[in-house]
């Protein structure tokens, strides 16, 4: 009787082992230097719209804004946007930085780890054409700053993407804020006041 327990109990084991292993095929290695196929969760979030895959990164706009602002020193953020991985990008967050000496660069920061991974100069000319980068100098309230006075009245949303323009002399924000359910569009004035529609 023992021997015909453990016999069974050895078969249902490697029953079991086999299974597992046919369930879970093994990955291919990577060369190095290269990222790793990306993950399920990761190819879910495609078919999501963006403000949906906006909520899911880890890195808070805020963040990637900082950290855009600090690669080169005393430049502002003055346009931000969340953009879903592709074949050649990863979930990133677009943020586009203006310095003093008229320079804009995009920089690309990983909405998952917060690493910047890309900087590319763009002409101002192409973005802004009634914007000049005293302007953005002179605003006296940021896009940082912008981000969480629309994500309090959007009520505890999580802000994905921000454009700017001009607001009679002054610079004025467009933020989209990603809610449970929908987006809600936020307008912050130059004063840090809520403007409406």
């Amino acid at each position: 009787m023992p021997t015909r327990f453990l016999a069974a109990a050895g078969a249902l084991a490697l029953t079991t082992g086999l299974a597992f292993a046919q369930t879970t095929a093994p990955t291919a290695p990577t060369a190095p230097g290269t990222a790793p196929a990306a993950a399920p969760a990761a190819t879910a979030t495609g078919d999501m719209k963006e403000f949906q895959a906006a909520k899911l990164a880890k890195v808070s706009l805020a963040d990637a804004i900082a950290t855009a602002e600090q690669k080169d020193g005393n430049g502002r953020a003055i346009d931000a946007d969340f953009e879903k991985a592709d074949g050649k990008n990863p979930t990133h967050w677009a943020i586009k930085v203006v310095y003093p000496d008229g320079k804009l660069v995009e920089h690309g920061i990983n909405a998952e780890t917060g690493a910047l991974y890309k900087s590319e100069n763009q002409p101002i000319e192409r973005y802004f054409t009634r914007l000049k980068v005293a302007d953005f100098n002179n605003a006296k309230v940021s896009l940082k700053d912008a981000l969480a006075i629309a994500e309090r009245q959007a009520g505890g949303g999580k802000a994905y993407e921000a454009e700017v323009e001009r607001e009679g002399k002054a610079v004025a924000y467009e933020i989209k804020v990603a809610l449970a359910d929908k987006e809600q569009e936020v307008k912050v004035g130059p004063d840090g006041q809520v403007m409406k529609d």
